[in-house]
């Protein structure tokens, strides 16, 4: 749309009489001062030029305008100010259009609501996700989308954070039009043209009516009000309430300044410093030195070992991404139950509206199922995703080993087996790595790449770029019993478990984790997941379990009743037929009072905060020693790994950023101290006690890495 040479900013041109005016700031016309300044000066050319009679505002390349430019963050502003901007725009005497097309978000969208008409290519993506980031629409957001959509449409996109689109927005009252065809800004100027032969001049958005049924609009705030409440301990969903709130009961410039007001609170905010740490944590996992040294290899047919709910999910995946998958399994009910299962998952999609009917047939037209290896001759990538036992899993490979072409990768979904022993039953352990995902497969964002002594660099890209099609978080792990995620997991858990024995209930100690922001605590986390994994993991590590560190067999002689959880009907918890919302069961706590007897421990009270504390710094001192010993590359990798696949608190930015936040100084002054009740547990990390004495921080360790 523009010269490449002019890139970098919004530039003006005049087209007959109409100024048009392209947002060119690549890779995604995001926000940056000399954006904002070219916009500013072009309203400010049209305003005065007598031989413009419109304005069309539109994007280069495959954007409108994303939002912020995320390269000026932390850094102080640059005027102008994107208010002042999109109050210039609205204010301007000559009609402005907004031309959208792909994404429009935060202030981009803003920009859009400013202008006098939208019209939307049916590829455009409109949303105000400031939520994401601790903060609210600060350029008029919560002002101009209720007054253009109603309040309720307006605060479900704002507290969601979540896009919606074209026509969605025509159904809203977001934009004006719908255009067929490619090109956004041929769209603009018709639709200019159109208003001019049709005499239309400016129309002001914070005249619209959308706010007209007051009634309604405060149902709205107090529902919405409600939904934020309940948004565990974020600050900035009840300042977006209290902002729409202004919108239908102020004039609209008294809006604006409670809008300012409160953006401005929650700048100041902790969380807002957190979850920006998040969001650039999870943009860091893929700065690995593997992806400067080579290629990935061909992705395309993709074979996978294993039906169960694991083989299932990740299938799934990968038929969401585009790709064809064969599913391997023993025998035919086997094959069958991992077929139903694929099925299952879209037949749900259907029925729930998420997916049409061809769609769904599209997907499974991706789909085979075989008995024979040899179906998995031309596969570019090999998933198992078996029993987790390492002789199975060996058994696996060496077949794998046999039939899969040269080049081909060959992945382990394991959780905690030794990736390196898997690769040894092959004859090609450059090719190996393990891909850990998630359950639900298809639906958690985080994946392991798990990277072994022998592994080649273009393997471990190729996982990278698998990550990458699924849309998933990949973060590169080294080698041992759990990698990142579960080998820190296993610890914190052993604090919790220690606590129990020691005196709180299972139902406090998920309590207090929930007060500190987690969705569930590790009791009911451990019910949801099945008892009997954890069960069959704790038998499997009994012959190296340190003798010296105290081991809790609650949970075993939970499992050995035959209580697994959810899926059982009781595990700590009991749950009513086809419930998950589990009570407190009195014969589990009779199991934990013998147990304690068994042990010789007289039970104490804990409070919230030191159960809090124990189990922070327990996490906090695993994840120092999988830093130290080179398992993570980073302390913003373990943060992406507990943001994304153990359900930490996003608004608390991670284990290593909270303890940035603590001080690792304070947190080794606990240990220390609780070393004294239990010196095999509580080892201070190596990595810790240098930070401490230091001065340093883990965030320090972010800004060395490839």
């Amino acid at each position: 749309m523009t010269d490449p040479a002019s890139a970098g900013a919004a530039r003006a041109r005049r087209q007959d009489d109409l100024l048009i005016v392209v947002v060119d700031h690549p890779p995604v016309n995001a926000l940056s001062a000399d954006v904002r300044r070219g916009l500013a000066e072009a309203i400010a050319q049209a305003g005065v030029d007598p031989q413009v009679r419109a304005v069309v505002l539109a994007g280069a390349g495959a954007n409108f305008i994303a939002g912020a430019d995320i390269r000026e963050f932390g850094k102080p502003p640059r005027p102008p100010a994107l208010p002042d901007v999109c109050n210039a725009i609205e204010n301007c005497p000559k009609p402005v259009v907004a031309a959208l097309h792909g994404a429009a978000l935060g202030g981009g969208l803003e920009v859009a609501m400013a202008a006098h008409y939208r019209v939307a290519l049916p590829d455009a993506r409109l949303g105000l996700p400031e939520v994401n980031l601790g903060l609210l629409p600060g350029a008029g957001g919560t002002q101009r989308a209720p007054r253009l959509m109603g309040a309720a449409a307006a605060l479900d996109l704002m507290l969601s954070g979540a896009p919606i689109t074209a026509a969605g927005a025509l159904a809203s009252g977001l934009v004006d039009r719908v255009a067929e065809g490619g090109d956004a800004l041929a769209a603009g100027l018709a639709y200019a043209r159109e208003l001019l032969d049709q005499g239309a001049g400016p129309r002001r958005s914070r005249d619209a009516q959308g706010l007209a049924d007051k009634t309604a609009a405060r149902a709205a705030l107090a529902e919405s009000g409600e939904r934020a409440a309940r948004a565990r301990g974020l600050y900035s969903p009840l300042r977006i309430v209290e902002a729409v709130r202004a919108a239908v009961e102020l004039p609209f410039d008294e809006g604006l300044a409670t809008e300012r007001s409160l953006f401005l609170q929650c700048l100041d905010s902790p969380q807002r410093a957190a979850l920006v740490h998040a969001f650039f944590a999870e943009r860091g996992t893929t700065r690995v030195p593997e992806l400067k040294q080579a290629r990935p290899r061909p992705l395309g047919r993709v074979g996978v070992v294993g039906g169960g709910t694991m083989g299932a999910g990740i299938t799934v995946a990968l038929l969401d991404a585009g790709l064809s998958a064969v599913m391997i399994e023993q025998d035919e009910a086997a094959l069958a139950r991992g077929l139903a299962r694929v099925r299952d998952v879209y037949d749900q999609a259907v029925r729930k509206g998420r997916l049409s009917a061809a769609q769904r047939e599209e997907r499974m037209a991706r789909h085979a199922g075989a008995l024979d290896y040899a179906a998995l001759a031309d596969a570019d990538l090999i998933i198992e995703a078996v029993f987790e036992d390492m002789e199975v899993k060996r058994a696996v490979f060496a077949e794998l080993d046999r039939v899969a072409r040269p080049g081909a990768v060959l992945a382990t979904n394991t959780s905690y087996l030794d990736v390196d022993c898997i690769a040894q039953a092959t004859s090609r352990p450059a090719d190996v790595l393990g891909l850990h995902f998630f359950s639900p497969a298809h639906i958690m964002k985080l994946l392991e790449i798990v990277v072994g002594r022998a592994t080649a660099a273009d393997t471990v890209a190729t996982g990278f770029e698998l990550a990458r099609r699924l849309r998933k978080i990949p973060v590169r792990a080294g080698v041992c019993d759990g990698f990142i995620g579960n080998r820190i997991l296993a610890v914190h858990r052993q604090a919790a478990d220690m606590m129990m024995q020691d005196g709180a209930s299972p139902y406090e100690i998920d309590a207090a984790v929930r007060a500190f922001g987690y969705p569930m605590g590790p009791y009911q986390m451990t019910d949801m997941a099945g008892g009997d994994i954890g069960w069959a993991t704790r038998k499997r590590r009994a012959a190296t379990r340190d003798p010296a560190i105290r081991y809790v067999e609650i949970a075993d002689r939970i499992c050995e009743r035959g209580w697994f959880g959810q899926k059982t009907g009781r595990g700590f918890y009991r749950y009513e037929a086809g419930s998950r919302q589990g009570r407190p069961d009195p014969e589990v706590l009779e199991i934990v009072d013998a147990e304690r007897r068994r042990a010789g421990v007289t039970p104490r009270a804990f409070s919230e905060g030191e159960i809090q504390r124990r189990y922070l710094a327990a996490m906090i001192n695993e994840a120092a020693n999988v830093l130290e010993e080179g398992i993570a590359d980073k302390p913003a990798d373990v943060d992406a790994v507990f943001l994304h696949g153990y359900g930490f608190p996003r608004y608390r930015g991670g284990p290593l950023f909270y303890a940035d936040t603590v001080g690792p100084a304070r947190i080794l002054e606990d240990i220390r101290a609780w070393r004294n009740e239990d010196p095999a547990f509580w080892k201070p990390s190596a990595l810790l006690v240098r930070l401490a004495e230091s001065g340093r921080d883990f965030a320090s360790l972010n800004t060395a890495q490839p």
